[in-house]
């Protein structure tokens, strides 16, 4: 048992690290490339970068107090670890962008290499930040709490919400400075597609330990999802075994691989992108 509590804590400071680094990286694309070229990103950041430019304030006061909401959402949506970790990184993005303020530029006047060199580095620091549990940005977060309302899938509600943003752009860096930050958010998208392993809106999990029971009810209690148990029969040993059938959404993949990993760190898990989730079970209840 003490073991298993030094591995958590252990995990736990491991997550944190990740989250940190990835936060400077962003900062670091956003200040050393991005910004001093004209080139904003989409989301939450891309408003903060708009207004900063437009306001004698900070970008980090912006990226500070515009994301709170959305970490309330994270908090709801997801659970309290979630909306610490992504305190920490947002936090942490907004602390590195005004430390990083002042620092030269690493890239002049070619737009083309400053899109794809700005739009890595966000999608690793990004990437970084959400594989380990957290967030640097809230649009998703919104994204899926609209989703719930109304007909359309997650990534088409983060679509038009960017297109507004990015028309925003449009006004304030110009029409090439809008295109550029199109680019380089798709860009950072896929690096974050990348580093997730395939980030999609829903994920099938399905699980095979002798913990089955303790699992479930790890996933129900501290997720917030339902589970599915479906009997099974090992090919090696003919034993019989309950298979755990869930769906979860993509910021909920590390949380969970964590409880699996806690419980029965040799127990056999699948996880399969899904294109479309229907029906009322997909719903979750709140977790604290």
């Amino acid at each position: 048992m003490a073991e298993k509590q030094e591995s958590t804590i252990l995990n736990k400071i491991l997550y944190i690290v990740f989250i940190l680094i990835g936060a400077f990286i962003a900062a670091y694309g956003l200040e050393a490339v991005l910004i001093p070229n004209s080139v904003s990103d989409g989301g939450i950041t891309g408003i903060s970068i708009m207004l900063s430019t437009l306001t004698p304030l900070p970008l980090g006061l912006f990226l500070a107090h515009l994301n709170i909401p959305y970490i309330y959402l994270g908090y709801k949506l997801v659970g309290k670890t979630f909306a610490i970790y992504s305190v920490i990184g947002i936090g942490t993005l907004a602390l590195a962008t005004s430390v990083m303020h002042h620092i030269p530029t690493i890239l002049h006047h070619d737009s083309l290499l400053v899109t794809i060199t700005g739009g890595i580095l966000l999608g690793i620091g990004m990437g970084l930040a959400l594989r380990n549990g957290g967030a640097l940005d809230g649009t998703d977060m919104l994204a899926v709490l609209i989703s719930r309302k109304v007909p359309f899938s997650t990534g088409e509600i983060i679509l038009v919400i960017n297109l507004f943003i990015f028309i925003f752009v449009g006004f304030v860096f110009g029409i090439e400075g809008a295109i550029s930050s199109a680019i380089a958010y798709y860009i950072a998208t896929k690096v974050i597609g990348i580093i997730e392993n395939g980030l999609e809106d829903a994920k099938s999990i399905t699980i095979i330990s002798g913990h089955s029971q303790e699992i479930g009810e790890a996933i129900i209690h501290r997720l917030g999802r339902s589970v599915t148990y479906l009997p099974g029969r090992g090919g090696y040993g003919n034993e019989e075994i309950d298979i755990i059938y869930c769906v979860i959404n993509r910021m909920e993949e590390s949380k969970l691989r964590t409880i699996v990993r806690e419980i029965d760190p040799n127990a056999f898990m699948s996880i399969n992108e899904i294109a479309e989730v229907r029906g009322s079970n997909f719903k979750k209840r709140n977790v604290h």
